[in-house]
């Protein structure tokens, strides 16, 4: 059986040193800055960078995008999840 999307969430807040949560939710501020400093991302470059920008960061860095100008800032839907855990090494049961 596949992992649900909050299962998902779960083990890429696991991987970046957050704590897993009890009920789905998206990713937070913190939490998008925990993912960015796994896959190397300099944001520190932007005083306050927006979750927006974060997320298109994060899309191109994975390859779901070819470049964050390119990259969609929505919520992130499962195969993004997917993607992301698997450039991080997030270990997904299912």
């Amino acid at each position: 059986m596949s992992p649900t999307v909050h299962e998902v969430r779960s083990a890429i807040r696991v991987a970046t040193g957050r704590f897993e949560r009890e009920v789905d939710a998206s990713f937070t501020k913190e939490e998008l800055q925990a993912i960015c400093e796994v896959l190397e991302l300099d944001i520190n470059g932007a005083e306050r960078p927006s979750t927006l920008w974060m997320r298109r960061l994060i899309r191109a860095q994975v390859g779901i995008a070819e470049s964050p100008d390119m990259a969609d800032d929505s919520t992130f839907q499962k195969a993004d999840l997917q993607a992301i855990a698997a450039e991080i090494g997030a270990s997904v049961d299912p």
